[in-house]
């Protein structure tokens, strides 16, 4: 296979390979036969290159193989594919319950008081069972769908914890 790069990504991320293998939800194990140059599904590579924030190309100092090359040019693609399609499914969902409380709002304009409780439930109670929904049926459904795909979640934490963060004892300025 190519040499990988994995250790000294992941050193340039301060991080440990236990770190390695929670951020990238893989076993430490893997990380570890990964470093020492074993072969790897791309899945799992795929996983590793998302956690480290780098294409799945920039694990490798060298692609020896061609066909190699191109199942990894091929993976990208299909990453690309599912993210987008997951954001998509996602999106209809939210589009689907705005829509609902819009003609929802609309009715309850002709109902009186009864329509202000109407109004009131659906935008505040429709919004805790959408949130219940997306968490409980949604997100494990569709990461069944696109294993490749993250959710808007995992990738905002993601980008939360790669961001870098003044040490404590650091001078400030006033």
């Amino acid at each position: 296979m190519s040499t990988t790069r994995i250790a000294e990504l992941r050193q340039e991320n301060g991080w440990t390979q236990e770190r390695l293998a929670t951020e990238s939800g893989v076993g430490l194990r893997t990380i570890q036969r990964v470093e020492a140059g074993q072969d790897a599904s791309l899945e799992t590579l795929s996983l590793v290159a998302d956690a480290l924030r780098v294409a799945v190309r920039d694990l490798f100092t060298t692609i020896d193989d061609a066909q190699f090359s191109t199942r990894l040019e091929s993976l990208d693609g299909r990453t690309a594919e599912q993210q987008s399609a997951r954001d998509r499914t996602a999106g209809a969902w939210r589009w689907l319950y705005i829509g609902v409380g819009i003609v929802l709002s609309l009715l309850s304009l002709t109902l009186g008081a009864y329509g202000l409780v109407l109004f009131l439930s659906y935008w505040t109670g429709g919004y805790l069972i959408l949130v219940a929904m997306r968490r409980i049926y949604l997100e494990p459904h569709l990461a069944t769908r696109y294993p490749l795909s993250r959710s808007k979640r995992e990738l905002r934490a993601q980008s939360t914890a790669g961001r870098v963060t003044e040490p404590e004892d650091a001078e400030q300025v006033p």
